[in-house]
């Protein structure tokens, strides 16, 4: 892929009509929205840098609102479809790789049941014991001070 830069505007011409449109507030309270192409700009130098949200340059609109922008086109499928777009088989891999960083979030059930695998694995007979396993939360109890 090319270096990062910001889209130019044949290229948002393109993407445009592939973005949900945000309808504005019907009460005249809050924030007005800000400009989607400026999101989705502050979206892509993410994706792009491999850098954190909180590390968006101020150029672009609140890292709070391209996240949240970011996770709604991921999940409805338009980011892949905008990367193909702009950058072909290399933005499918940019997607495959953000994919790969995000966090996977697991349901209440699933951590039971990963909870419940690890308390049979280490309740096995087979189990190893380790004997210079620190305590939880990495207290070291010879270095206890006594009163």
């Amino acid at each position: 892929m090319k270096p990062w830069r910001d889209i130019t505007e044949e290229e948002w011409r393109r993407v445009m009509p592939l973005l949900p449109e945000l309808r504005p507030r019907a009460e005249l309270r809050g924030r007005p929205l800000a400009n989607t192409r400026a999101v989705l700009n502050g979206v892509l130098w993410v994706m792009y840098s491999g850098a954190t949200w909180s590390a968006l340059p101020r150029r672009y609109p609140s890292y709070q609102t391209c996240h949240r922008r970011f996770k709604a086109w991921y999940d409805d499928g338009v980011l892949k479809r905008v990367l193909a777009e702009l950058f072909g088989e290399d933005g499918v891999a940019l997607c495959a790789s953000i994919e790969a960083r995000m966090r996977r979030h697991t349901s209440p059930a699933q951590r039971a049941a990963r909870q419940k695998d690890a308390a049979i694995a280490a309740a096995s007979p087979f189990a190893q014991s380790a004997p210079n396993v620190l305590p939880p939360y990495g207290y070291r109890t010879s270095f206890r001070q006594s009163a």
